[in-house]
């Protein structure tokens, strides 16, 4: 910061604005996009059944692009195939706007279905 003198007093000037091209990067780390993913997962489907785990999204950002795993638990009977489309675009979307990150990948995993509660004890 440059001073001069006026009068008895000094007046500070502020430094020259640095153009936002040479300012630096800011850089979100994976985890902090894996928690986007994952939210943005349980925005997606809705509440989970009772005894199911939260969803939960592994994340790998290369040159400002990621790929992004999600692995949840779903209530049978349900249409596992357009509940998985949601959380893809459900994913994709808030990744992009939040973590300003372009997705090109999201690999959605079922890892459990759970039965409603009152067929739990019936067995075939």
């Amino acid at each position: 910061m440059s001073a001069v003198a006026v009068g008895g007093g000094v007046v500070r000037h502020p430094p020259a604005r640095v153009p936002p091209g040479e300012r630096g990067a800011t850089r979100i780390a994976d985890r902090v996009v894996a928690k986007i993913a994952a939210q943005a997962a349980r925005e997606a489907v809705g509440p989970p059944p009772a005894d199911a785990g939260a969803p939960h999204a592994t994340v790998v950002v290369h040159h400002g692009t990621a790929r992004i795993r999600v692995d949840l638990e779903l209530g049978y009977p349900c249409d596992i195939g357009s509940r998985c489309a949601a959380v893809r675009r459900q994913v994709t979307e808030r990744v992009g706007a939040l973590a300003n990150t372009t997705v090109s990948e999201v690999a959605v995993r079922i890892e459990r279905l759970h039965l409603p509660a009152a067929a739990g004890g019936r067995t075939r």
